[in-house]
């Protein structure tokens, strides 16, 4: 199986501070944002929930993307999010199945 690459966006709420990142291990990469295993942002403000991901076949695009989405507005980035996940519902289950 090829090695998938994977941005990702947490949350506590709407109103609340947004995390993006890129791993390589989605699952486990949540898992040590949701035990507060690396300090950092994430264990900081407590953001912890999976609200959205996307897939990438290298690492080149999902660095090259985490990028771009890091530099826009607030508005864009919730706007992008709520048209996959509109009650910003936690995903990380989803991934463990």
């Amino acid at each position: 199986m090829a090695k998938r690459f994977h941005v990702y966006i947490l949350a506590t709420r709407p109103s609340g501070p947004l995390y993006i990142g890129v791993t390589s291990d989605l699952q486990k990469r949540i898992w040590q944002h949701k035990t507060k295993a690396v300090a950092g942002f994430t264990k900081k403000y407590g953001v912890q929930d999976l609200v959205y991901f996307e897939e990438y076949a290298n690492a080149l695009t999902a660095i090259a993307r985490e990028k771009r989405l890091k530099k826009w507005n607030r508005a864009w980035k919730i706007q992008l999010l709520e048209q996959k996940n509109p009650k910003w519902r936690d995903l990380y289950p989803d991934i463990c199945k």
